[in-house]
């Protein structure tokens, strides 16, 4: 009778003592630190209108050579996707000192590029060349990619400080983030300390986006959403040598919109303020969108044409998952899709480049060209034309690969 009655009391404690346990194991908060986070999914629309399957990492690296990356900046050229997920950066406001962990997850896809240095890049075992070029060729056979992700243990903000921040003496898209108010960070490797305003991190993904545009005859584009969630914002651009031209478009609860292109008669100014007042309304500070609109000037709006939007938070928080301990009061992630467009104007602007060999308007166009070749190969009805198109694009692939083999 005792020992029966020593156990119910053994077991009532231990049911007792469970909460406690489970709340010792749920990550601390702290009501004086907020997180924010800006970043780009890049992507081109096939001719269904949904982000195709391309080579997104060709061409040489555009990172300061103190960032961090697997075995090479030139590994990524055989990484073939429908994402180029492009400088997320993750800054942290505090008023008092303090140590995070972070880590972030992404889905179907592979972490390529980070600074500071971080405690885990997942896959691991990939340092060698050997095991690099297994990887590149059994991730061109999957049929779905596997998850990676990237951890960085004890970085500590120091809201004081005012560190002394890497630079290197050629100008760099990268140092634009920096001009912001953020809470400068450290962290300790083998090597010596690191510092910076924020977590940066790159990757290739093969997840589908979730916005499709398709081109209707008339020239008119037909957005579509993929997602259960509204898309908070588009915006639509055109660009064609120094003539610029956007169209600001409503979110459609409906999930489908018509939009016309726009008129190439804007001007950068009242671009940026667009855009930036965008950016603002999804919470962003006024320093951070100036600094993620000053990051991708040159690249959001070079030759062709394509649609801006903002990526539901939900789509983000499914597709890039990130958690903080302890964690924020608040966190706020704002996402702008890119999607290139292969309008009629710019496959016109493409076969007359050919037709003269003009390489310098070619350029233009840069990474997206191979995939601009593929969409007009797989409309083009004349076999003649369709012969050239396709010897122009295997000669520029066979380039593109040399230029990204390993050394």
């Amino acid at each position: 009778m005792k020992s029966r009655l020593f156990a119910c009391v053994v077991l009532a404690l231990s049911f007792a003592a469970l909460p406690v346990l489970f709340r010792a194991q749920t990550p601390s908060s702290d009501p004086g630190l907020t997180a924010h986070e800006w970043g780009t999914f890049t992507s081109i629309a096939g001719r269904d209108g949904r982000a195709a399957d391309w080579l997104p990492l060709t061409g040489s690296t555009d990172l300061p050579t103190f960032v961090e990356h697997f075995q090479t900046p030139d590994f990524k050229g055989g990484l073939r996707g429908t994402v180029r997920m492009e400088t997320p950066v993750l800054y942290f406001y505090t008023n008092h000192p303090l140590t995070v962990s972070v880590h972030v997850s992404l889905s179907q896809g592979l972490i390529t590029e980070w600074y500071p240095h971080a405690n885990r890049v997942e896959p691991v075992g990939l340092q060698t060349q050997t095991r690099m070029i297994s990887y590149l060729q059994d991730w061109s056979r999957r049929q779905k990619q596997p998850d990676s992700s990237i951890s960085w243990d004890s970085v500590a903000l120091e809201p004081s400080g005012s560190p002394s921040l890497p630079r290197e003496g050629r100008a760099n898209h990268y140092y634009a983030a920096r001009q912001t108010s953020s809470t400068p960070l450290r962290i300790k490797t083998q090597s010596g300390e690191q510092t910076e305003k924020f977590l940066f991190y790159r990757g290739v993904a093969g997840f589908s986006v979730p916005v499709s545009v398709r081109l209707a005859s008339d020239g008119k584009m037909l957005t579509q959403n993929l997602n259960t969630q509204e898309t908070p914002a588009m915006l639509v651009f055109e660009r064609r040598g120094d003539k610029l031209g956007f169209r600001v478009a409503d979110a459609s609860s409906s999930g489908q919109s018509t939009l016309d292109p726009p008129e190439l008669n804007a001007m950068m100014d009242s671009l940026k303020n667009a855009v930036e007042d965008m950016l603002i309304a999804q919470g962003l500070y006024q320093d951070e969108a100036q600094a993620m609109f000053e990051t991708w000037r040159d690249s959001w709006f070079e030759e062709g044409s394509r649609l801006l939007y903002v990526v539901p938070r939900q789509f983000v928080d499914s597709v890039l998952p990130l958690s903080i301990s302890p964690a924020p009061a608040q966190t706020v992630r704002v996402f702008v899709g890119r999607l290139e467009l292969v309008t009629p104007a710019t496959q016109r602007a493409v076969e007359q480049a050919l037709a003269t060999r003009d390489q310098a308007t070619l350029a233009r166009y840069n990474r997206f060209l191979v995939p601009i070749l593929e969409n007009m190969i797989a409309g083009e009805k004349n076999v003649t034309k369709k012969a050239q198109l396709s010897d122009y694009l295997k000669n520029l692939s066979n380039m593109q690969l040399t230029q990204n083999t390993l050394n």
